[in-house]
C-alpha cells in the first residue's frame, strides 16, 4: 500500500498550457475518477504520474516501494507470446525474490548459518503469503472474467483483435495487483458481462484506483471522489460521479448567473465608453472604464458539462407490430447463431439487446434492418415502417471527400446543423474538415448523427454511445427519451440501458431470454449467472489456490526438517511481528476512518456553500442564517476530527515510522 502525491505540475505545448499548478493526493484505498472534456489533458496527467511523460515543473512523490500500473486507452499490440504468457508477466514482481531465494539455497549447501536460514525463512514466508504460487488460478480467473476461454489462453496474442488486445493488457494490470492502478477508459471494448465482472473486481480491490471513464454507471459503482481537469487546473469533488455532476450543476448555475451579470456590466461599460470617448471632460473616466474592461475575466462553462440539445424529427406513422420474427434460424457455417427464435417488437417499445461479444447481437440487428437475408424463418417489418439503422461499419458510407458540415447540410439550415454537430463534439473549424482526415471515432459520431437527423419510425442502433463522452451520451439519452418512435439498440452501458430500455433481450450460449422493464432485476440475474458474489469473495481474499494452503505449523515443521534448524527464535519473532502488525493495522484503520469522515464533512460543506450562493437563499435572511450556522457546525466537527487524525498519525509515525 502507499500514498501518491503530485505537487504543482506544469506542462505546456507551444502556446498552450495543458497543466498549471496541478496537485493531488491519493491515499491508501483511494477510489478516484479523473473528469474533464476531450483534450483537457487527462491521459497526459496519467502518463506523467506513471513516469511515461515528463512535466515542465512540479513533483511526483510516492511512498517508498509503491508500485503503480497504468493501462492506456489504446495502441497496445502484443505479438510474440500466448495470452497466458503475456498475462503471467503481471507476476514479474516476484522474480527478484525467487532469484534471491535460489542464491541463498545455493549458499546453504556449504554455509549453514543462522542468518542465511532466517533470510530464507522470511523469503519463503513472503512468497507463501503472496499470490505467487496461486498465479495460474488467478490468471485463468481474471482471463475468464474478461471473456477469454480456456482454449484462448494458448493462442498467440497476435491472433486477437484490438479490443481483445486491450483486454489482455487489462488482465495483466489486474494481475500486477499494484498499490495504485490507473486505468484510462478500461470499459472500452468490454461487453456487459466483462464490465459487470470488472466492477465487482474493483469493488473488492485492496489497492488504490484512479480512472478515466465515459461510463457513468461504472464510475458511480467504483469511485468516491472526482478530480476535474478544466482550463489546466485540477479541482477535487467528494462523492461518486453523479454527485459530482449535481455539485457542478449548482456551480454552473452560479457561473451562468455570473456570466449574465458580467455581460450586462460589459455592455453598460462599453456604452459609456462609446458615448463619452471623444469628450475631453470625460477622458479620465473613459480610460478608467477601458482598464476595468481589460481586467474582467471571462466566465467559462466546462465543455464536458455544457448542456447539449438534440431532438429527433417527428417519426412517420407506423403500425402496432413494428418487427415480427418467427422461427428464425441463422448459421455461420457450422455455428448456430439463432434456432427457432421468436420475437415481436410493438410500437413505442424500447428494446435493449445485450450479451457477450460474438453472441449474435449485431447479426440480429442486421436481420431486423433487412441487411442480412441469409436466414430461414420470418423476419419482417410492419407495413410502412421506416427505419434509421446505425451499424458499426456505417461510417464507411460517408463521403470521404466531403466536409463534416456538407455531410449533414441537407437536413436543415446551417445554424441548425452547426448546433447538431456541436452536440456530437464537432465545433469550430472541425466542421470544415474532410471525412478522410477524421479519426475512426469521429467518423462514427458523424455517421450516427446523419442517421438520427432523418425521420424514422424505428431506430436500430448498434452501440450508439461507443465514441461519445458522458455529456454527449446524456444528450443522446435525453433525445431518445423524448423520441416518439420505437427503438431497438445494442449497448453494454448499464446506465444507458437502465435509463432507456423498457425490455431487455439477453443473448447467451443458452436460450435467448427476455426481461421486461426492470434493469435491476436483470443485473441481479446476470450477477447470479456470472457468480459475482463468489468472485468478489475470491478477490477480497486472493483467488483460492488449487491446493489447500498449508498451516503455519506445517510450514515451520517443513522448514526445520529441511535444514535441521531449531526455529524457535524465528517463531518468537513472528509472534511479536503479529502483535505489531495487529497494532499497526488498528491504527491505520482508525486513521483511514477519520480521513473518510473528514472527506464526508468536506462534501457536506461544499453542498452548503453551493446553497449559500443561490439567489433564492442569500436574499432570504432566515435561510442564509440557517445555512451559515449549519456550515459553522460542520466546520467545527471537521476541525475536531482533523485534530484526532493528526494525533493518530503522530502516534503511528512514532511507533512505526513514516511510510514516505
Amino acid at each position: 500500500m502507499g500514498i501518491l502525491q503530485i505537487q504543482n505540475i506544469d506542462l505546456s505545448f507551444g502556446d498552450r498550457t495543458l497543466l498549471s499548478g496541478v496537485s493531488l493526493t491519493l491515499g491508501e484505498h483511494a477510489r478516484a475518477a479523473l473528469a474533464g472534456g476531450n483534450g483537457e489533458g487527462k491521459s497526459t496527467l496519467m502518463k506523467i504520474i506513471a513516469g511515461i511523460m515528463q512535466c515542465d515543473g512540479g513533483l511526483v512523490t510516492k511512498t517508498r516501494g509503491m508500485r503503480i500500473s497504468y493501462l492506456p486507452q489504446s495502441d497496445i499490440v502484443f505479438k510474440d507470446s500466448t495470452v497466458f504468457q503475456e498475462i503471467e508477466k503481471g507476476f514479474s514482481r516476484f522474480e527478484e525474490n525467487i532469484a534471491r531465494q535460489r542464491d541463498i539455497e545455493s549458499q546453504l549447501q556449504t554455509n549453514h548459518s543462522d542468518s542465511l536460514l532466517l533470510q530464507l525463512n522470511e523469503l519463503q514466508e513472503e512468497l507463501l503469503d503472496s499470490s505467487y504460487y496461486d498465479r495460474e488460478a488467478i490468471i485463468y480467473s481474471v482471463a475468464k472474467g474478461l471473456g477469454f476461454t480456456k482454449n484462448d489462453m494458448a493462442r498467440p496474442c497476435a491472433e486477437f483483435s484490438g479490443g481483445y488486445q486491450m483486454r489482455i493488457a487489462l488482465a495483466k494490470v489486474l494481475c500486477e495487483s499494484p498499490d495504485l492502478m490507473m486505468l484510462d477508459e478500461p470499459t472500452n471494448y468490454l461487453d456487459i458481462e466483462a464490465r459487470t465482472w470488472l466492477q465487482s473486481y474493483l469493488r473488492s480491490y485492496k489497492g488504490s484506483l484512479f480512472l478515466v471513464c465515459h461510463d457513468k454507471g461504472f464510475m458511480d459503482d467504483t469511485v468516491n471522489e472526482v478530480y476535474e481537469l478544466f482550463n489546466a487546473k485540477l479541482t477535487r469533488y467528494s462523492g461518486n460521479y453523479s454527485f459530482y455532476e449535481k455539485q457542478r450543476k449548482l456551480e454552473i448555475e452560479q457561473l451562468e448567473a455570473a456570466y449574465k451579470k458580467q455581460q450586462a456590466e460589459i455592455e453598460k461599460t462599453e456604452q459609456f465608453i462609446e458615448r463619452f470617448r471623444y469628450k475631453a471632460t470625460k477622458s479620465k473616466q473613459v480610460q478608467s472604464r477601458i482598464k476595468q474592461l481589460d481586467k474582467i475575466e471571462p466566465v467559462v462553462v466546462p465543455s464536458h458539462l455544457r448542456t447539449l440539445n438534440f431532438s429527433f424529427p417527428e417519426p412517420p406513422h407506423s403500425p402496432n407490430d413494428m418487427v415480427v420474427i418467427e422461427k428464425l434460424n441463422k448459421n455461420y457455417g457450422s455455428q448456430c447463431v439463432f434456432k427457432d427464435f421468436d420475437m415481436i417488437v410493438t410500437k413505442g417499445q424500447r428494446l435493449a439487446v445485450t450479451g457477450h461479444n460474438g453472441i449474435g447481437k449485431s447479426t440480429l440487428l442486421r436481420i431486423i434492418a433487412q441487411q442480412d437475408k441469409d436466414i430461414r424463418g420470418v423476419a419482417r417489418l410492419g407495413t410502412g415502417v421506416k427505419i434509421g439503422y446505425f451499424a458499426q461499419d456505417t461510417a464507411d458510407s460517408l463521403d470521404m471527400e466531403g466536409t463534416v458540415l456538407s455531410q449533414v447540410q441537407a437536413y436543415g439550415t446551417e445554424g441548425e446543423m452547426r448546433n447538431a454537430l456541436g452536440s456530437f463534439l464537432f465545433s469550430g473549424d472541425d466542421i470544415f474538415k474532410k471525412a478522410s482526415v477524421l479519426s475512426g471515432g469521429e467518423r462514427s459520431r458523424l455517421a450516427l448523427l446523419k442517421i438520427l437527423l432523418q425521420p424514422a419510425s424505428l431506430l436500430i442502433l448498434d452501440e450508439p454511445t461507443n465514441h461519445l463522452d458522458i455529456n454527449s451520451k446524456d444528450m443522446l439519452l435525453r433525445a431518445l427519451k423524448n423520441y416518439k418512435g420505437t427503438i431497438i439498440f445494442v449497448s453494454h452501458d448499464a446506465y444507458f440501458i437502465r435509463e432507456i430500455a423498457d425490455r431487455i433481450l439477453y443473448l447467451s450460449d443458452s436460450e435467448p431470454e427476455f426481461f421486461n422493464g426492470d434493469y435491476d432485476y436483470f443485473q441481479w440475474k446476470l450477477d447470479e449467472r456470472l457468480g459475482i458474489e463468489d468472485q468478489s469473495q475470491k478477490v477480497s481474499k486472493g483467488v483460492q489456490p488449487l491446493v489447500a494452503p498449508k498451516s503455519q505449523a506445517q510450514r515451520d515443521s517443513e522448514f526445520k526438517a529441511s535444514f535441521g534448524f531449531d526455529n524457535k527464535p524465528a517463531v518468537m519473532d513472528r509472534a511479536e511481528a503479529n502483535r505489531l502488525r495487529n497494532r499497526r493495522n488498528k491504527l491505520k484503520g482508525e486513521i483511514q476512518r477519520l480521513m473518510e469522515s473528514v472527506d464526508e464533512l468536506e462534501m457536506q460543506i461544499s453542498e452548503v456553500n453551493a446553497l449559500m450562493n443561490l439567489a433564492e437563499n442569500y436574499s432570504d435572511a432566515k435561510k442564509i442564517g440557517d445555512l451559515v450556522s449549519r456550515k459553522q457546525d460542520l466546520e467545527d466537527k471537521k476541525n475536531e476530527l482533523e485534530l484526532q487524525w493528526i494525533e493518530k498519525s503522530d502516534a503511528y509515525e512514532q511507533e512505526f515510522g513514516s511510510e514516505e
